[in-house]
């Protein structure tokens, strides 16, 4: 089941200070106090925890910490997360084609345009946002799963071989 717009928490996206209520840099225990849960699923301490979020129905966010178990990614679930915007731009559970036109857009707009491209995926990114816009299965259909990183993350966001987001968002596709 994919939540619609309106069963969806309204966050913000800001490059490299917060994803909604997250702050880059926080640790493990503020991530927490931030969402409000007890506790994640899925937790690998110092590396990476999975969240369900009251009524998202699922998995909503997957959090990636750096070594020094600081928060330096945020990948959201795009069935069950967030709907977050990056000014009027939503970026979750949306057809990855329709979203890339207007990613591509939003760049010009900021004169960031030169700077988009594509990992060894196929999906649209830019480092000076650190914000890879990975796609997600959703049964037959794919729909946007945004990755937001903090700046000691940003540089080659999207490069699945040598970037720094962790192996194991690349392997998330459902």
């Amino acid at each position: 089941m994919v939540l619609n717009e309106a069963e969806r928490s309204q966050w913000d996206f800001v490059p490299f200070v917060n994803v909604g209520p997250l702050r880059f840099g926080m640790s493990h225990d503020e991530v927490v106090a931030a969402l409000n849960v007890e506790y994640a699923s899925g937790l690998v301490p110092g590396r990476l925890a999975e969240f369900h979020l009251p009524n998202s129905g699922g998995q909503a966010l997957t959090t990636y910490y750096a070594d020094a178990g600081r928060l330096h990614g945020v990948a959201i679930d795009a069935l069950h997360g967030p709907q977050v915007t990056m000014g009027e731009l939503r970026l979750v559970g949306r057809v990855p084609s329709e979203l890339a036109d207007q990613f591509r857009d939003y760049l010009l707009s900021q004169d960031l345009q030169r700077n988009v491209y594509f990992s060894q995926e196929g999906d649209p990114g830019a480092d000076e946002l650190g914000l890879q816009l990975r796609a997600q299965r959703a049964g037959d259909i794919l729909l946007s799963r945004p990755v937001f990183v903090a700046r000691a993350w940003a540089e080659r966001v999207g490069d699945t071989s040598e970037g720094h987001i962790p192996h194991e968002e690349w392997q998330v596709h459902a």
